[in-house]
């Protein structure tokens, strides 16, 4: 049996610009007939990957990135003593073996070549653009990228077979590729199916972006004997209470890292980390610094379950009941709503935050701390 792990939180956001649309204004979306802040599922998960990689392991994050043949022929240079144009060709050869498209872009070079004997400082990235690149992002494990490596050195200029190219770049994925899976286009053997699923987390109420205008002085223009502002703009910006949602496959989490107790570790992790990792999007800006205020952890032998539905009706605050408390008790009341609905009564469940915010919990999860929290949802899936 598979067991399922769903992550449910409150978080206020102060205002802030933390997840962007292409005009420069935060992320938005109508739900309930009501415009909402919204902020990516793509942005919290890339963050919660670096959370991973700084305070997990990096050996647990994946690289994605069109250049990664140019990582691995820079590992025959650098630990193997390899001349460059002999990396590039065996590089070039194994991608062709894995039927993974990888061009060098012959326009650029010439580009470069013109601006470096024009005496422009180009020489690093014409050197650069002379490696392999594939056509799209390629994601691949640490573990792969030192495999094909150590494989080129030992195949010393023979021929990689596609059986022996698929070994390489398709076994012990790192966490982040099980968890949020991938896609190779070129051939589908090579896609992961992710145990992992976010939401796109939404504001439990109305709200609408604001302009923020601001000025920046000069510091030296009182010796130039000038007035007024050095620059002046504007930035939009955001606030919102957001509910963030999160489930996970611990099957599929275990089938993509190959172990059980592996995926229960990953998993344990994977939730303290959606708790704390938070979106870099102008951060240095506004200090969004926050945490949820409240988070509910529900493990199902059933299907994954998603609380949105709980704010389809926009919360509001009242004077005797702040945002975070009616939020609380709107998501408490869909969690039983569901329970006795459709008998969906979880395994085991689990709530952290304020007080006041989880006093709506009391019947139907037990209360932890967040060092506690990952003891007590491993002990709930070993049993």
């Amino acid at each position: 049996m598979s067991y399922i792990i769903d992550i449910h939180a409150l978080q206020t956001v102060p205002p802030s610009l933390i997840n962007r649309d292409d005009t420069g204004a935060p992320k938005s979306a109508v739900y309930g007939g009501v415009p909402r802040q919204r902020v990516s599922s793509q942005s919290w998960k890339r963050a919660i990957r670096k959370y991973f990689e700084s305070n997990v392991s990096p050996d647990s994050v994946g690289k994605r990135s069109k250049r990664l043949p140019q990582e691995i022929a820079r590992g025959l240079q650098e630990h193997e003593g390899w001349d460059k144009d002999r990396s590039i060709e065996a590089v070039t050869q194994l991608f062709k073996a894995a039927g993974i498209k990888v061009e060098v872009d012959k326009k650029k070079i010439t580009s470069l070549k013109k601006e470096v004997e024009a005496g422009e400082e180009q020489e690093e990235k014409l050197d650069d653009a002379y490696y392999p690149q594939t056509s799209y992002l390629i994601f691949l494990s640490p573990h792969q990228i030192d495999r094909a490596v150590k494989a080129l050195v030992e195949a010393d200029g023979e021929k990689i077979k596609k059986s022996e190219a698929k070994a390489i770049l398709d076994t012990e994925h790192s966490v982040d590729m099980a968890m949020f899976g991938r896609m190779v286009a070129d051939d589908a053997a090579y896609n992961v199916d992710a145990a992992v699923q976010v939401a796109h987390a939404l504001g439990i109420h109305a709200s609408a972006p604001e302009f923020d205008y601001f000025t920046a002085v000069d510091d030296l223009a009182e010796a130039g004997e000038e007035t007024g502002a050095g620059m002046i703009g504007t930035v939009q910006m955001m606030s919102s209470t957001l509910y963030r949602y999160a489930t996970v496959n611990l099957g599929g989490l275990a089938e993509n890292l190959g172990s059980e107790e592996e995926a229960r570790t990953a998993a344990g992790q994977f939730i303290d980390a959606f708790i704390k990792s938070m979106p870099t999007g102008k951060i240095n800006t506004f200090a969004n610094q926050t945490l949820p205020e409240l988070v509910y952890v529900a493990v199902r032998e059933t299907r994954p379950i998603s609380l949105v539905t709980a704010f389809e009706t926009s919360v509001e605050p009242t004077e005797a009941e702040s945002l975070r408390v009616a939020g609380a008790k709107a998501l408490a009341a869909e969690e039983k709503g569901f329970e006795e609905m459709y008998g969906l009564k979880p395994k085991a469940g689990f709530v952290l935050g304020f007080e006041d915010a989880r006093e709506a919990f009391a019947e139907i999860a037990e209360a932890v701390t967040l060092g506690e929290l990952q003891e007590r949802v491993s002990a709930a899936l070993e049993n």
